[in-house]
């Protein structure tokens, strides 16, 4: 009997040609994902609720990513009257606590107006506090450009579609004298959005059946985040991705899940909240429970070797607030020795305070931007700025630049 020729294609643990090539190209496309991945810039977004982070999260998206559809934007429509709404009701609320029904009485009626501020109130009053009002008739929304918008919720659009009924009362509440003299100012005892009056100043705008949201409008309009919420962006040839997570107490054991690989934090603080107390604690000062996180995260383990960035938002408001409400009459805050509506050292007093809850002195003045997030010119500029800090302090870190 004679032996056939053996051959080495079919030994065992040997490849083919084929199968060569197509391993080599699987670890080709793995090497250069995993460079990727090391090249890329993770920025997470921490700070108190309602510091002004999501709004900083959509700037990223109107200066570096794409348009928003037009079905993003009927959302955006519909939390805005909810936000009306909202903000309508806790000026009722306001005016109650200040007893000042008996000054709103005294005034008359607004030129082509059919009822005074007073009857406004109590209108409101009925439907958004004690709830004593006859149910209002549903409107017809097939002619109107936002109409409802399932993605909002249902909450807001029942909002939305309660604000087309009373927006006209509203309105003569709004450009009440007392509420432009008094009330307003008093807003702090609610924790009202400071944003929104710009749009109770265009009630005629967004109760038409016209109204699109201008990229204004959504960076005023109030989302609650209440998961992590992630977007890429591809700027100057490097890859960000940039994390937004829920800043109230309830929401924060979530943000364990985003400390993993992040190069940068960018931590926001709102100048403006130094009067006000937490929404979920009412005895906690706002301003005093951002610089505590502050202080632990700027000394948590995870960020040793991160970039830690401070935002000092809402400057503008900071600003106004100053004319009418004292720093130093605060009681966090009696140290504050400077004029009482001087903004620069209003500014710099804050500035040492956060600095003061580091162990170590590794935040430079230049780790800090006093901005307006609102303000769309000032994020471009700050952000900016923001992105090449931390590209440096990343390659100071990795040893590629010198630590001077």
């Amino acid at each position: 009997m004679g032996c056939g020729s053996s051959s080495d294609a079919g030994a065992p643990g040997g490849a083919s040609p084929a199968e060569t090539a197509m391993n080599q190209k699987i670890d080709d496309e793995m090497q250069i994902a995993q460079q990727a991945e090391e090249q890329k810039i993770k920025l997470l977004l921490l700070g108190a609720g309602e510091s002004g982070k999501s709004t900083i999260f959509k700037q990223m998206r109107i200066i570096y990513g794409s348009p928003r559809t037009d079905d993003n934007l009927r959302m955006f429509g519909v939390v805005i009257r909810s936000n009306c709404i909202t903000v309508t009701r806790k000026l009722c609320q306001v005016i109650r606590m200040l007893e000042l029904e008996d000054d709103l009485e005294e005034e008359p009626a607004p030129e082509g107006a059919d009822m005074t501020p007073f009857e406004a109130l109590e209108h409101l009053a009925a439907h958004l506090i004690d709830g004593t009002a006859a149910p209002l008739e549903p409107i017809d929304l097939s002619d109107d450009w936002v109409g409802h918008c399932a993605t909002a919720g249902l909450g807001p659009n029942n909002d939305a579609q309660m604000f087309l009924q009373i927006w006209t009362q509203i309105k003569v509440l709004w450009n009440s004298k007392i509420m432009k003299e008094i009330v307003w100012q008093k807003r702090s005892l609610v924790n009202i959005i400071d944003g929104h009056k710009q749009f109770l100043d265009s009630l005629d705008r967004i109760a038409s059946t016209a109204f699109q949201p201008t990229q204004q409008d959504v960076l005023l309009a109030r989302v609650k985040t209440t998961q992590v919420v992630m977007e890429r962006y591809r700027i100057d040839g490097i890859d960000f991705e940039m994390y937004d997570v829920g800043g109230q107490r309830s929401e924060r054991r979530k943000w364990i899940d985003c400390f993993d690989s992040v190069d940068a934090v960018i931590f926001v603080a709102a100048l403006s909240e130094y009067d006000q107390n937490l929404a979920e604690s009412k005895r906690t000062n706002r301003m005093v429970e951002a610089l505590e996180l502050f202080r632990s995260i700027c000394n948590n383990r995870a960020f040793a070797n991160t970039s830690v960035m401070l935002f000092l938002n809402k400057r503008d408001i900071f600003e106004e607030k100053l004319e009418y409400s004292d720093i130093a009459a605060q009681k966090p805050f009696a140290d504050y020795h400077g004029p009482p509506k001087d903004f620069n050292n209003g500014v710099l007093y804050f500035i040492e305070k956060f600095k003061e809850c580091l162990i170590n002195d590794e935040i430079t003045d230049s780790f800090i931007q006093a901005c307006t997030a609102t303000d769309t010119s000032n994020m471009e500029f700050v952000l900016d700025s923001t992105r090449t800090i931390i590209m440096t302090d990343n390659l100071r870190r990795s040893g590629f630049l010198g630590a001077g």
